[in-house]
């Protein structure tokens, strides 16, 4: 009960600093989809004092999803009768000419799945019928994908496999820099990689605090980054140690490292970042569908209308774009940001943004 009390008091002054702050303007980009949400669901926009303000970035891997991605995964259902195994999010983002979901209406075999895996046993089951799972996501979802194909190698299939799309944070903040004072890491990326990279942003002059995903965690965090940056010099604070670790998960790494290899990626509202990227290395080029079925390259066409780029840079708020909520709902979604369960665009037309 001592503990619990202590842990209470030290969250009631966090939220009394946090709301009282009166100290220079600090702007926070939270990168990470899964702390927009919870940010907006826990309340925590409501407690900032007005000279904090809070900026959604491109964490969220479903929004940085360029058309030309979904336009590749199409032509792999309808024009190559591949079995396309997907995460439910993808289903509705918008290519150049049609969704996922709308590719399955025209007689495409495109299937919700809940990990690789499940597109691998799936392929196992089926050895006549090509599988391709869409590997999209961040350090925290690529060695799952990467043990998809190991799996494949073990059963001896020649039937599964991935469609890349992998992309990695450092690029990211990279690129991001400017458009925020400092950075709300998020946690379960550095559970995987460690803090070498936010310390590397902190050597170029790049504040940044390490989050976990609870209402206190998420304040806690908050609250530390902002005292800090009265102090005026860059720092980063791993406010998620439990979790998070000097070296990350060796396992995970060496298990990417085994199949993957760094490559120039689109992000969509942003543009081309070297190196930001992974994809298969040659060896294992029997496991990618777009060099198996020769897919061209391209970066496909966006609603012109649609204001997830600018949003995705922290240049505008959802609320900004004029098809936001109008056009543009989770029921019938324009843009990525709003067709994700992480966009920014979904967490302020559910929950409402006010700051």
């Amino acid at each position: 009960m001592k503990q619990n009390h202590q842990i209470s008091e030290a969250l009631r002054r966090a939220i009394g600093y946090l709301k009282n702050y009166d100290g220079p303007e600090v702007r926070i980009m939270e990168v990470c989809g899964t702390h927009t949400h919870e940010i907006f669901k826990q309340g925590v926009r409501q407690i900032l004092s007005p000279e904090i303000t809070l900026i959604s970035g491109p964490g969220c891997p479903v929004c940085v999803t360029p058309a030309g991605y979904i336009d590749r995964a199409v032509a792999l259902a309808l024009d190559h009768g591949v079995t396309v195994c997907t995460f439910g999010d993808l289903m509705r983002v918008p290519g150049t000419e049609m969704s996922l979901s709308e590719a399955r209406g025209r007689g495409g075999d495109v299937r919700v799945v809940y990990a690789p895996g499940d597109a691998e046993k799936l392929a196992a089951e089926h050895p006549d019928q090509p599988f391709a799972f869409l590997s999209v996501g961040f350090e925290t979802t690529t060695p799952s994908s990467c043990l998809a194909v190991d799996h494949a190698i073990r059963d001896g299939l020649d039937n599964f496999m991935l469609l890349t799309a992998n992309k990695t944070m450092p690029a990211a903040y990279e690129a991001m820099k400017d458009s925020t004072d400092l950075f709300l890491y998020p946690g379960h990326v550095h559970a995987i990689t460690g803090l070498s990279d936010i310390k590397k942003m902190q050597a170029e002059g790049v504040s940044g605090v390490v989050a976990g995903f609870t209402a206190g965690e998420l304040i806690t965090a908050l609250a530390l980054a902002v005292k800090k940056y009265g102090e005026g010099e860059p720092f980063y604070i791993n406010a998620y140690p439990r979790v998070v670790t000097e070296d990350g998960s060796p396992e995970a790494q060496k298990l990417v490292s085994q199949y993957m290899e760094p490559c120039d990626a689109w992000w969509r509202g942003i543009g081309m970042l070297p190196g930001s990227g992974m994809h298969l290395k040659k060896a294992y080029a029997q496991f990618d569908a777009a060099v198996r079925y020769a897919l061209p390259e391209g970066v496909g066409k966006d609603n012109p209308g649609c204001h997830c780029g600018d949003v995705l840079q922290g240049r505008c708020r959802p609320e900004d774009c004029p098809l936001f909520g109008t056009v543009c709902t989770p029921v019938h979604p324009t843009g990525a940001c709003m067709v994700s369960s992480e966009g920014a665009c979904s967490a302020f037309y559910l929950y409402g943004g006010k700051k």
